[in-house]
């Protein structure tokens, strides 16, 4: 697992409870709660890179790692004659769906064009290039916004950092971080000649902010913050926060679902933050 972030963790979770032995990469450690000693240190910028002997015998890589600052991949910078050394039969690559860049609203799938106008994004699809160029069994999950226990629109409502924001016609895709661990799992089962080099994770109803927020609040029995007009709040959002609104698309799983066959936990926000309010 190169990069143990939130989902990385959890899909280590999921192995770990099938039996199977994982080690772990970030640029700090382990921390208190972590039951597990197969961490590995993994800072470029200090140096810290897993020894080809420390990852010997792995067969299954999940890299969550996004770009670093000059755009490029650092797993691949630091790592790949090690990962082309070790027996490997899968590389799961976590992407963005912001590599499609601004659709108007419309579906975009695994096939869709694209055109990503933002530098991260720009970044993430050079990034997914590299890899599919490494020569290495690279499968990308192209990923929206992920939501799960602890990183919902329950906790931006609980610190009085939630915005109702009415943009006309805008939509965004979301998808529960256990939808994510289940379409990994889904795949690495599949027999290697037919999983799909691309597969987009997604809920099957993108919605506006506002509606998701909205049902938030009613789960939580609180008052909404007031409503703002996106001409009248745009201006005066910082760079990062005003990126996430610029573009407007839909994300589709139908390849995962009707193709693959993978049935979502959370096939909409309502049933993800059902389950997110009841652990929160």
């Amino acid at each position: 697992m190169l990069g143990a972030g939130f989902t990385g963790r959890r899909f280590a979770q999921a192995l770990r409870d099938r039996g199977a032995r994982v080690r772990l990469t970030d640029r700090r450690g382990p921390r208190p709660e972590d039951q597990t000693d197969d961490w590995l240190r993994f800072d470029p910028s200090a140096g810290e890179v897993p020894e080809a002997h420390q990852l010997e015998g792995v067969t299954h890589v999940l890299v969550t790692i996004p770009p670093n600052a000059q755009g490029s991949d650092p797993v691949l910078t630091t790592l790949s004659r090690t990962l082309a050394s070790l027996p490997l039969q899968w590389v799961g690559y976590l992407s963005t769906t912001g590599v499609y860049g601004d659709h108007g609203g419309d579906w975009v799938r695994e096939d869709s064009a694209l055109r990503p106008r933002l530098e991260r994004s720009q970044a993430r699809l050079a990034c997914e290039q590299a890899w599919r160029s490494s020569g290495l069994p690279v499968q990308v999950f192209r990923l929206p916004a992920i939501y799960g226990p602890g990183r919902s629109a329950f906790d931006n409502l609980r610190n009085d950092t939630a915005r109702l924001i009415h943009k006309p016609g805008q939509v965004f895709s979301r998808v529960h971080v256990d939808d994510i661990v289940g379409a990994l799992m889904h795949c690495l089962a599949m027999p290697p000649e037919v999983r799909p080099e691309t597969v987009i994770v997604a809920d099957r109803e993108p919605c506006p902010s506002s509606e998701n927020l909205g049902f938030a609040a009613h789960l939580l029995g609180c008052k909404l913050p007031p409503w703002q007009r996106w001409q009248d709040v745009g201006p005066t959002m910082g760079p990062m926060a005003r990126s996430f609104w610029s573009e407007n698309r839909r994300a589709s799983s139908e390849l995962l679902c009707d193709s693959l066959g993978y049935t979502l936990r959370y096939p909409s926000y309502r049933e993800g933050l059902r389950a997110c309010v009841n652990l929160t």
